[in-house]
């Protein structure tokens, strides 16, 4: 494999496997380095990364974000969105008190526990698949849930339990944004 085939080869297990954009970039350039160094002292590429590119951009992804700080994070974000859909449908309805249905709430639980797996397991979820998720999971959960258990009222949310949620995703979600800013001011800003 030449250097540029490796360096696709990382950069695309790393983004599947969720590792922020700015993290992303310095490892490609920390590798394009080594990979460099190498090829002057006479090295091959595979005495760099081992006979598995893939296997080698999996382990560097584990070493860049453990399990339990992805696990942690995974757990925040979840809090974040499950309290961000309820603030939402407080402010659509214009109510303090959010009446919670069993169809409701089987259909975030369902969405939340799959997104988490699929996060943890698999690094972050795009656009598409989400989707797919809500038509293929979501969708039918929600419409038997409904038909087995009627409109009855499982509990009242307030708007301050709603917003509470929001309280240990907010450091991550500031820290998100302020990296998808960076990465779009780095990406153009000529060199």
């Amino acid at each position: 494999m030449t250097n540029e085939q490796i360096l696709a080869a990382c950069r695309s297990n790393w983004e599947y496997r969720g590792v922020s954009d700015a993290a992303a970039r310095e490892m490609l350039d920390e590798l394009s380095a080594h990979l460099e160094d190498a090829e002057a002292a006479g090295r091959t590429a595979q005495d760099v990364v081992g006979p598995d590119v893939r296997a080698f951009a999996a382990a560097w992804a584990r070493e860049r974000a453990p399990f339990a700080q992805r696990a942690l994070r995974t757990a925040a974000m979840a809090c974040f969105i499950l309290g961000v859909l309820p603030v939402l449908s407080h402010l659509v309805r214009w109510t303090l008190q959010l009446p919670v249905t069993a169809d409701y709430l089987a259909f975030w639980v369902a969405m939340g526990s799959i997104t988490v797996a699929w996060e943890l397991r698999r690094g972050r979820m795009r656009t598409h698949q989400h989707w797919l998720l809500f038509f293929a999971v979501g969708l039918p959960v929600t419409l038997l849930t409904k038909w087995l258990s009627g409109d009855g009222v499982l509990f009242t949310l307030p708007l301050w339990g709603a917003m509470l949620l929001l309280l240990p995703g907010l450091p991550y979600a500031f820290a998100d944004f302020r990296s998808h800013r960076k990465a779009k001011n780095a990406s153009t800003q000529p060199f």
